[in-house]
């Protein structure tokens, strides 16, 4: 009240700001939105890929592309998983980690989430070995050790790379060294421990084969197509288990749209008085920040209804 000019002029410049904050996210957003509605209801899954890569370019050159910000960090995972999704579904799976790599530039840079959905991917397809050194060197950084997923990390390294891949001297190895004092409590590598050994029981026969073929196995030799539709049908769960990570990050953004909406509420009601000139371009916008609300969250399933 003493000095009305100076407190106009400072909730207009935070105003502003949270305005510029507000319509960045929902571009993220409306991007995210648009390339699960590719993925899941259009099935357009080069499209889906196109809308991914256009988001993580966007993200890049952003001028807010400060990788410690959590609201970077999530869209980019949440474009990420839909694109590794879309990848599956093309049967370019031997495309997937090159492409994550290629957007995080480092391995031990990735979260924790894509590299539990790369492991399953490639474990899925039989092709496990192309992770192996990618996930030890992700272990092995300090920085990830405090993820909230570097346990689940650490177990799916152990039962579906290097079990699969005859390695228990080295998921030893993982177990009684700093990985595994971080990844997994006492009990939980004493578990592992047996695992492991009734693992390697199961191996020894294997050691000395039978010289005539098992009519089972011959049958197997003989029928790829079955080996085939088991992949493409584990894909098809893991998309579902990438998707349901995606549609958790983006809710999040949303919630986080709504409380920023509602400051802005306060800010024009409380801290500005409506009826003054200079506050009528503010309630405009925040009349199209609404719009743009309604239209990211219920767009897609009016255009597919219509």
């Amino acid at each position: 009240r003493n000095n009305p000019t100076k407190l106009s002029n400072t909730t207009v410049y935070t105003l502003s700001l949270a305005l510029i904050y507000i319509e960045c996210v929902c571009v993220y957003h409306r991007l995210v939105d648009t390339a699960i509605e590719h993925l899941m209801i259009r099935k357009d899954f080069h499209s889906a890929f196109d809308t991914c890569e256009k988001g993580l370019d966007s993200l890049a050159a952003s001028d807010a592309q400060d990788e410690t910000c959590s609201r970077y960090g999530d869209l980019k995972e949440a474009l990420c998983i839909v694109g590794i999704q879309a990848l599956a579904e093309l049967n370019q799976w031997q495309d997937v980690f090159p492409w994550v790599l290629q957007h995080y530039g480092e391995t031990e840079k990735i979260p924790a989430k894509i590299m539990q959905l790369c492991i399953l991917l490639y474990t899925k397809v039989a092709e496990q070995s192309a992770m192996q050194e990618s996930v030890r060197s992700w272990l092995r950084c300090f920085s990830n050790m405090s993820q909230s997923g570097f346990s689940s990390v650490a177990e799916l390294y152990i039962l579906h790379v290097l079990l699969p891949l005859d390695q228990t001297a080295e998921a030893e190895e993982l177990l009684e060294d700093e990985v595994g004092q971080v990844a997994f409590t006492e009990d939980q590598r004493q578990t592992a421990l047996t695992i492991m050994k009734s693992h390697g029981a199961k191996a020894e026969p294997l050691s000395h084969p039978n010289t005539q073929p098992d009519p089972v196995e011959a049958e197997m030799v003989f029928k790829p197509q079955g080996s085939l539709a088991r992949r493409l049908n584990a894909i098809m769960k893991l998309l579902y288990r990438g998707l349901s990570m995606a549609s958790i990050i983006v809710s999040s953004h949303s919630l986080r749209r709504v409380v920023m909406l509602l400051f802005l509420l306060y800010l024009i009601l409380v801290r500005m008085d409506p009826a003054l000139p200079f506050a009528y371009p503010w309630i405009l916008r925040l009349y199209g920040l609404f719009q743009q609300m309604r239209n990211a969250m219920f767009g897609p399933y009016y255009r597919v209804f219509s």
